[in-house]
């Protein structure tokens, strides 16, 4: 299979352990997807519906052979294998994966809206982003991730030590 494909997702959890259940998703990628690069990952308020935990964020850069609606399928059942459970909008949850950008693609379905339709005006993804892909050109903006991460809030969104005393911190 041949791997031409470069996509953006996005990482998000607030139940369980969060880092963990990070850290899964993204051992559980391959071999549909190959991870090229992986943000840090950051401690992030909720967004949409604050009355919940505090969100552990993280971007993978990866390549791919799927095309972007079997990636988006692919990618849900990720989530069922990995124990979501349906829940609200913006609402809490174990694991959400989303794919923020498929190469430099605009691309509209009922299922699926690529780029992310909110990505440009989200700090808790923009900011992952810039640990990887700092000059990434958002197709429709047509501005860089450095400078979308300048126009939007990042109040509170903080890189995340799961142990500070074992880091020297």
């Amino acid at each position: 299979m041949d791997m031409n494909h470069t996509v953006y997702l996005s990482l998000g959890s607030n139940l369980g352990h969060r880092a963990a259940n990070l850290k899964q998703a993204v051992s559980m990628l391959p071999p549909q997807m190959r991870v090229t690069a992986k943000s840090r990952v950051y401690e992030t308020p909720p967004w949409g519906y604050t009355e919940q935990e505090h969100f552990l964020n993280q971007v993978v850069k990866a390549a791919t052979y799927l095309e972007p609606e079997p990636l988006l399928k692919h990618l849900k059942r990720l989530e069922v294998a990995l124990g979501r459970k349906a829940s609200f909008r913006y609402g809490p949850r174990l694991i959400d994966i989303d794919i923020l950008f498929y190469d430099d693609l605009v691309f509209e379905s009922p299922a699926l809206t690529i780029p992310h339709p909110h990505v440009h005006e989200r700090g808790f993804v923009l900011m992952p982003m810039m640990d990887i892909a700092p000059d990434f050109l958002h197709p429709l903006q047509k501005k860089s991730i450095r400078e979308l991460v300048s126009m939007c809030s990042t109040a509170g969104i903080v890189p995340y030590a799961e142990n500070p005393k074992s880091q020297g911190v």
